[in-house]
């Protein structure tokens, strides 16, 4: 068969994939409305990068100077905002329990005196971890500013005793702490969040929508007319079939890169372009995971879509970016590699926050590319699918 031959079949084979979005507006809906929604969604909610003001309450029975100095200090915080006061613990668990705070400090009559006399006293602070975000973060403020607190006080003891400034900071704070966070020194969540989300949206957008039509064909019983209409060549046909669809999903992947690191200015620290070829190497790698899939499940379009939505959602928790894959158990340091978000991340990791060369990501970039080349495994195999399966709903 000629090379005119071929691209002629192929280029029927996407006319006629065209034709069945225009027959399918939700298909066409899920392909870009959701990919690009998401995109401007995910980055607008999170475009300050970390909440801020959250809402915290205060049951101060104390009412000294240090329980006062406690509560500028918590107040100056830029993640807590003290919204009220109340006047018993109950009263504040009540109100968290509401919803009306995620937090509250219980400073205990007495703090004062027994700071003063340095008969260690305590406070405590209540989070609602069923807000987990805004309760981590408010639970982090409460844990510094109570140890500002306490350094506070014993270093006014010291110097109230005859001590230099400089003694009593050694004696408060004995090693000096210096946090140099790499690659996101702004500890914005945005940065490290919409880079991996989005891609796992948009790869699970691109497994389903490659299973679906695939098996579509198999729903409608107008495969073997397509397995005509291509030759009787597999290649051929997944070719056409997806062409119209990669072609999209490339553009999406090209939009996605300009809006974060041109317009919103998330750091890049390789070149631009090396990101876009990564995003399309995966929208590769992506497809050719959801061919493979269908091979396995043969006329089972619903199972194979079942399984790609598996591996898609899946890999957003198991990708590393939010758990570490070294705490995870042995086996699921195994299975992780299977997802290909696991790589992105890895690629992205190194190439846009670290700067490293490519060679650092060689056996991630390797892994994308043995995943675009599954469907050669099954390449006989749906030979026998076109002709010998039927739908199985």
């Amino acid at each position: 068969m000629s090379i005119e031959s071929v691209l002629t079949k192929i280029w029927l084979i996407a006319h006629r994939e065209m034709h069945l979005f225009a027959r399918r507006p939700m298909f066409l809906f899920s392909m870009i409305i959701v990919p690009v929604t998401s995109i401007i969604l995910f980055t607008t909610v999170m475009g300050d990068g970390l909440p801020v003001n959250l809402p915290a309450g205060l049951v101060d029975e104390d009412d000294s100077s240090i329980s006062r100095s406690l509560v500028r200090t918590m107040d100056a915080m830029a993640e807590t905002e003290l919204v009220a006061r109340y006047p018993s613990f109950s009263e504040a668990r009540h109100a968290m329990q509401r919803g009306e705070i995620y937090a509250f400090f219980h400073i205990p009559k007495g703090t004062a005196a027994k700071a003063l006399s340095q008969r260690q006293p305590s406070i405590a602070f209540y989070t609602n971890e069923a807000f987990f975000l805004p309760g981590a973060l408010l639970m982090k403020e409460m844990y510094l500013s109570s140890e500002m607190i306490g350094m506070s006080v014993n270093r006014s003891t010291m110097t109230a005793k005859g001590n230099t400034m400089r003694r009593a900071m050694v004696s408060v704070q004995p090693v000096a702490l210096e946090t140099h966070p790499l690659g996101n020194p702004w500890i914005n969540y945005a940065i490290l969040l919409c880079n991996i989300i989005l891609p796992g949206v948009l790869i699970l957008c691109i497994l389903l929508s490659t299973s679906y039509t695939i098996g579509i064909e198999w729903k409608m019983e107008t495969h073997l007319d397509l397995y005509r209409m291509g030759s009787q060549n597999p290649a051929i046909i997944m070719i056409g079939k997806l062409l119209p669809q990669t072609l999209l999903y490339m553009l999406i992947f090209l939009f996605m890169d300009v809006y974060l690191y041109k317009i919103l200015c998330y750091p890049c620290h390789c070149a631009f372009w090396n990101m876009v070829l990564v995003g399309w190497l995966t929208i590769f790698a992506a497809q050719g995971l959801a061919i493979f899939v269908f091979a396995l499940f043969p006329g089972m379009m619903r199972f194979a879509m079942s399984v790609c939505s598996l591996i898609g959602v899946v890999s957003m928790s198991i990708s590393g970016y939010s758990f570490p894959t070294l705490a995870m158990d042995e086996y699921l340091q195994y299975i992780v590699n299977i997802f290909p978000l696991r790589h992105y991340y890895l690629i992205y990791v190194n190439q846009a926050l670290n700067g490293y060369s490519i060679l650092y990501v060689w056996a991630n970039v390797a892994a994308l590319m043995i995943m675009m080349l599954l469907p050669l495994l099954v390449y006989k195999r749906y030979n026998k699918v076109f002709t010998n399966y039927k739908y199985k709903p």
